[in-house]
């Protein structure tokens, strides 16, 4: 193969990346959710004609590393016509929670019968039904959580199915805004796909095949190179979640890797069997959670495509809670397991690696859902959001404090959007002090946050880190865990990690998020160690 040329090379990296990034604007403010357009909660790529990532926008990792796996399925379901759209939100078939609907398009150039690109997203809907407002629920089973989507088309040839649209509606309970987030959705894939067919017009489609095989063949030789530097052997760490939100037994994720050259096998066998609750994660997930791990390992800015882990073996048991098996309940699996893989991954990567990984973060995005009936704006509600915490520390400073970490890349809801939405009024948010676990490079500080209904609402809170707190590396400490609460005429409870209940107007949310681990120095010990 002829060495391509740099400066071409790198151009074609930031027009796709470009287009990715385009079309999360065109999603983002056309969406209707406060969840899309505020907190950011989508993802969007490019995929070849063989539905292999060759660009990825600057979004969320939990989708992204997941999505190609969405694509492969709606590909063997569909021979995808000019102006087809299939949506997409089943977990055992290409999904990975029901709340995240991706949507993906082929991109046809003009005089080809065959799809030359695929352009998709993924967006969190703030409800798509179920037993509980926010569909993220204590469930037992993928039958509770919502509405089940396997790939089907919702656009055949340019023209919106209107029976499919219907039938979605029919099972959500804010129905105007799941449509305006759905549409906004196939006005990004519109705009992607016309970007791929301007930039292939002006350069040709040679060079764009050229430079597509060329950037995917360049990440898999940076990241050969990067697992070349490690040292052989095989390094192994566990972590644990508090619990499945059905029983009130630990669930342990395990991780042995395997440096041998420049190749590594990623093995999750020894994790826990698929949980009772809502915690299970799917072969996707897993793979998500372990290529950002090792695309963090690399100092360089590499695209993020299919080559990037060619050297990267993963191993992942069925039935296991890295890999469940239809029916189990999967609505945490994407929020905290995957943050726990994270974890896990990472502190194996530590002992490789020693002073070039983090201690962990708050290791949980503490999702919170909720919903009822307002009788100011006369309408249903239903509202999702992820809290920040802790930032681990790291041998070359502190972690940060207050922000999204590893698996998800959101933004906080800024409290004029909160309050304008919906009947709540924010009565606290702020820097959880001293939070952070203590070393020379202390963890960052989690967040405190309390909400007051306004309106009889049922509430859902799926977090995680309330029992043990993230774990420090190089001899820092432990962060500290989080913890929720619920206040009522004056009286303080305590609430689990994963809980359902109803508050009345006047009752007092309290969730309180994990602090970062703190991390010693380069020079400390890199064993981890989780109390």
């Amino acid at each position: 193969m002829k060495r391509p040329d740099p400066v071409e090379l790198g151009l074609f990296r930031h027009l796709l990346a470009s287009i990715c990034d385009e079309m999360g604007v065109v999603l983002r403010k056309s969406a209707y959710s406060v969840n899309i357009k505020e907190r950011r909660d989508y993802s969007c790529a490019v995929y070849d004609e063989r539905g292999e990532t060759v660009a990825m926008g600057d979004h969320m990792p939990v989708h992204l590393g997941a999505m190609p796996d969405s694509v492969r399925q709606v590909r063997a379901s569909f021979d995808l016509g000019p102006g087809d759209v299939a949506i997409v939100n089943d977990p055992f078939r290409g999904g990975t929670h029901l709340p995240d609907i991706t949507a993906v398009r082929a991109v046809f150039l003009p005089g080809t019968k065959s799809p030359r690109f695929y352009v998709a997203n993924r967006a969190h809907h703030s409800d798509v039904g179920g037993m509980s407002p926010g569909s993220m629920p204590l469930a037992r089973e993928i039958y509770q959580e919502g509405l089940r989507i396997p790939p089907m088309l919702l656009v055949r040839r340019g023209r919106l199915d209107r029976d499919f649209m219907n039938l979605i509606l029919a099972n959500v309970r804010t129905p105007v805004e799941r449509e305006g987030d759905i549409q906004a959705q196939l006005s990004s894939l519109h705009r992607g796909a016309a970007r791929l067919i301007g930039i292939t017009k002006r350069y040709g489609a040679a060079a764009m095949e050229r430079n597509l095989a060329a950037l995917c063949a360049y990440s898999g030789r940076m990241m050969r190179a990067r697992l070349a530097g490690l040292p052989d052997g095989q390094y192994s760490f566990e972590d644990f979640l508090d619990n499945d939100g059905i029983t009130p037994d630990p669930v342990r994720v395990a991780v042995t890797i395997t440096v041998s050259g420049d190749e590594a096998v990623v093995d999750f066998t020894g994790s826990s069997p698929q949980a009772a609750g809502p915690v299970n994660a799917n072969h996707a997930i897993a793979v998500a959670a372990t290529t950002y791990c090792f695309r963090c390992l690399l100092d360089e800015d590499v695209p993020f495509t299919a080559g990037l882990m060619d050297p990267v073996r993963i191993i992942n048991p069925a039935g296991t809670v890295t890999n469940a098996q239809e029916p189990a309940a999967m609505a945490a699996g994407n929020v905290e397991t995957s943050q726990r893989i994270t974890d896990t991954v990472l502190g194996a990567l530590a002992q490789a690696a020693p002073g070039r990984i983090p201690a962990a973060s708050s290791g949980t995005m503490n999702n919170l859902s909720f919903g009822g009936w307002d009788s100011v704006r006369r309408r249903a509600f239903a509202y999702y959001e992820t809290i920040a915490g802790g930032m681990g520390g790291h041998a070359r400073g502190p972690g940060q404090p207050a922000v999204h970490t590893h698996m998800t890349n959101s933004l906080n809801t800024p409290v004029e959007a909160f309050e304008h939405q919906y009947p709540v009024r924010v009565r606290a948010y702020r820097v959880r002090a001293g939070s952070g676990g203590a070393g020379k490079h202390p963890g960052g500080d989690g967040i405190r946050k309390e909400l007051e209904f306004l309106e009889p609402t049922d509430v859902t809170i799926l977090s995680d880190r309330r029992a043990r707190g993230p774990y420090g590396l190089a001899g820092g400490e432990a962060g500290q865990p989080g913890a929720n609460w619920v206040e009522r005429r004056g009286r303080r409870q305590a609430v689990g990690a994963k809980a359902r209940f109803t508050v009345e107007p006047g009752a007092v949310l309290g969730i309180e998020t994990p602090g970062g681990g703190g991390h010693q120095s380069v020079a400390s010990s890199a064993n981890a160690s989780v109390e």
